[in-house]
């Protein structure tokens, strides 16, 4: 088979949302087409009539866009070819591969062994004799799934058919379909299962499994692309991960496709959003971040515009989704938004009161004799550790006092930067409030 031979689909039903799964082996098809020169196709298996829509089918549509998966030519809608789908079940009838059964069209299977090179799953055989003759033509003349999707393969020239190891059992049926209407079979491709961590099947027990719902909690494209090449995909290099799509597709073969069911790890996938977080510029991030800023009640028009983007810029490298941007810039740009039920916190203060309170007002009153041109990150750090030293504590002891009063928690960037983006008059305010809050 040549290179420009090679044409992959992916085919969904338009009876929901675009999971994760679907998105995986879309990917793998991509991955596939992208790097053989050949064609990825977008078939929408619409036949079902009562539970496909055309928003689910619009869903679909921008999920495959946002992950930045492009399709060739028109995407094909199967419910346009029932007519086509009937025409050829009643020459499979008239052949005599298939006969009437009360009032519907049954496929005779033959009584052979039916089996194929599975491009992941190597040798798989079934018998034939094994599978009972199975209906292609219901009694009001609508096809079923594994008769429509071997018509559109062949219309549509599919060399390759790349889906979940699911419909493994699906495949010997297609194939008996594919022999009977004169066709070469596709190579077939069975990639594993995504479970969840506890090892069964991926489902919404496990939390969210549309691609969307990954969008909405501030997941990066690249970062779920590159999450999900990773599911049952292991480079020869051992990457985890890819600077740029470029180098996803260079690397990707189905031949390092491996057999065992792959796991979901949501840890793994907040890593490595935030590898990509901390790599992608600042101006590129602001229309992302700005949204979540408004789910949390703060309007990002409201703020100086440096001071805006120096939060940001700040924050996503600790950060592991553009929700914890959000989060995070929001507490430096707005007292509102200071935590206030932070255990360590709270603990920190429980456990030296008169410490705290001690190291803060030495702080406040250092702090309050810097003007403005001296309150930049260099100088804020070296008078603070003069502080620490003249009065014979750790860093530790004046930096965490400062971390809490201005934020809340005891985890943030550098005490210096933090002091610099929250900004001269807001710091001292936040210090002094803590100060004047003391019980």
């Amino acid at each position: 088979m040549t290179l420009d031979s090679i044409r992959v689909r992916f085919a969904p039903s338009p009876t929901g949302y675009l999971h994760v799964g679907g998105a995986r082996t879309a990917l793998f098809n991509w991955l596939f087409a992208r790097q053989s020169g050949g064609k990825f196709l977008l078939r929408i298996e619409d036949t079902d009539r009562e539970r496909s829509s055309d928003e689910h089918t619009q869903v679909i549509r921008d999920g495959l866009t946002w992950l930045g998966l492009d399709w060739d030519e028109d995407i094909v809608f199967q419910g346009a070819g029932i007519e086509r789908h009937q025409g050829l079940a009643d020459d499979l009838l008239a052949q005599g591969h298939a006969y009437e059964d009360d009032g519907a069209v049954r496929f005779r299977m033959p009584h052979e062994e039916i089996a194929w090179e599975d491009a992941v799953g190597g040798h798989i055989s079934f018998q034939g004799s094994d599978i009972q003759d199975w209906i292609i033509l219901r009694s009001d003349r609508t096809p079923t799934y594994n008769f429509t999707v071997v018509a559109d393969d062949a219309d549509m020239r599919i060399s390759h058919v790349i889906r979940g190891a699911d419909h493994i059992s699906n495949t010997p049926k297609q194939i008996a379909v594919f022999r009977a209407l004169g066709q070469e079979p596709p190579v077939f491709a069975h990639v594993p299962m995504i479970h969840g961590q506890d090892g069964r099947k991926l489902s919404k027990r496990h939390g969210a499994t549309a691609v969307g719902d990954y969008q909405n909690l501030g997941i990066l494209p690249q970062a779920l692309r590159n999450f999900l090449a990773l599911l049952g995909w292991n480079p020869k290099d051992e990457r985890e991960v890819f600077a740029d799509i470029n180098e996803l597709i260079q690397a990707f073969s189905l031949a390092d496709v491996q057999r065992k069911s792959a796991i979901f790890d949501l840890a793994k996938l907040e890593w490595m959003n935030g590898q990509y977080l901390s790599q992608t510029p600042v101006d590129q991030l602001l229309p992302l971040v700005e949204p979540e800023m408004k789910r949390l009640g703060l309007d990002p028009a409201s703020v100086p515009h440096d001071k805006l983007i120096k939060a940001i810029d700040i924050n996503r490298e600790r950060a592991r989704t553009t929700m914890d941007i959000a989060e995070r810039a929001a507490v430096r740009l707005d007292a509102s938004f200071i935590k206030q039920d932070d255990e360590k916190a709270k603990n920190l203060i429980a456990k030296d009161p008169d410490g705290f309170y001690s190291s803060l007002e030495a702080t406040h009153q250092l702090l309050s004799g810097l003007n403005h041109s001296a309150w930049e990150p260099g100088r804020l750090e070296n008078e603070l550790r003069g502080l620490a030293e003249s009065l014979g504590l750790g860093p530790g002891k004046i930096f965490q006092p400062i971390r809490v009063a201005i934020t809340g928690t005891t985890v943030s960037e550098g005490i210096h930067i933090l002091l610099d983006v929250v900004g001269r008059e807001e710091s001292l305010a936040r210090i002094k409030s803590v100060l004047d809050g003391r019980t």
